[in-house]
């Protein structure tokens, strides 16, 4: 009784108006035919991005004997979850999850504040000829890494960095030109009022960036530290032009070595299951800053 009584005494207005959001946000999910074609179209880019990722989790379970039988096996039979154990037998898989996490973290940890600190004064800073000096390090995203091998691996040979970790880590801690470029775009949406209010009470550059700024992008600087962190930790150019010793190859020089000189030799189910222990730091990173991605991507609607 008590609970029927509690029941039929909630207001029918207070269901309706519990009800009503839901049904405006079903009605604006779909307002016209050309909402559903434009959400089917991207379902099917959804799962033909998902294609790849599905083939190399099969692929990782399978026997070398299964990998390329026709029709292909999506589902493997037999199942061989040995292949990521063999892993940590094939090579010094260990050893290059060390070197790359060293790399990724070092640079996306000094890297981000360099960078948040420069676009902080690109942005809101009175400095002089700041424009120009912007521009001239957009010139600089546009010299594409190739142009640039030979020298910077002549320059790092005669300081004696070569088949060291150093020349993977000491560029980044000096910024990345891409996140000053977004956080600098960020950061002119905020009133430059806020910024003269603090400095009218007293507030140093430090006190305003760390109390006013930070909170405000901080969503911004955990969608470009993904990227970031995905670039660096998957990067394959840098550390093969560098590094010669085992002990210290980063994570894709190990699994690239798994590679056979011929084709028909190379353990596929291996290097599968290698790539698949490789995808989770880039997994958890993005599930860490997941609602901060979310959030930066409905502030920059909004303000668009």
């Amino acid at each position: 009784m008590a609970t029927t009584s509690a029941l039929s005494s909630t207001p029918p207005a207070a269901v309706g108006a519990e009800a009503a959001p839901r049904r405006r946000r079903s009605e604006r999910r779909f307002q016209s035919p050309a909402d559903v074609i434009v959400f089917i179209l991207l379902c099917l880019g959804a799962f033909t991005m998902l294609l790849p990722l599905a083939w190399m989790l099969s692929t990782s379970l399978k026997t070398r004997e299964n990998v390329f039988v026709l029709p292909p096996q999506w589902i493997p039979d037999p199942i061989v979850w040995e292949n990521y154990l063999r892993i940590w037998e094939a090579g010094p898989i260990l050893t290059g999850i060390i070197n790359s996490s060293i790399v990724s973290l070092t640079v996306i940890t000094i890297g981000t504040i360099t960078s948040s600190f420069a676009a902080y004064g690109f942005s809101k800073m009175k400095i002089p000829g700041k424009n120009a000096i912007f521009l001239g390090l957009l010139a600089g995203i546009m010299i594409p890494f190739p142009a640039l091998m030979i020298p910077t691996f002549m320059l790092f040979s005669r300081i004696g960095w070569v088949d060291t970790l150093l020349p993977l880590i000491v560029p980044g801690l000096f910024g990345n030109l891409m996140m000053v470029f977004f956080l600098r775009q960020y950061l002119m949406s905020i009133p430059d009022s806020l910024i003269e209010a603090a400095v009218i009470d007293g507030a140093s550059h430090p006190q305003i960036f760390g109390r006013i700024v930070l909170p405000l992008i901080r969503p911004a600087i955990a969608a470009q530290v993904i990227l970031w962190f995905m670039g660096t930790w998957n990067d394959y150019l840098g550390p093969i032009i560098y590094l010669n010793s085992e002990n210290v190859h980063t994570l894709q020089l190990v699994i690239a070595n798994f590679n056979a000189t011929y084709a028909v030799q190379t353990d596929f189910p291996l290097i599968m299951a290698a790539s698949i222990v490789s995808l989770i730091p880039v997994l958890a990173v993005f599930l860490i800053f997941q609602r901060q991605i979310i959030e930066s991507i409905a502030l920059t609607g909004n303000k668009g």
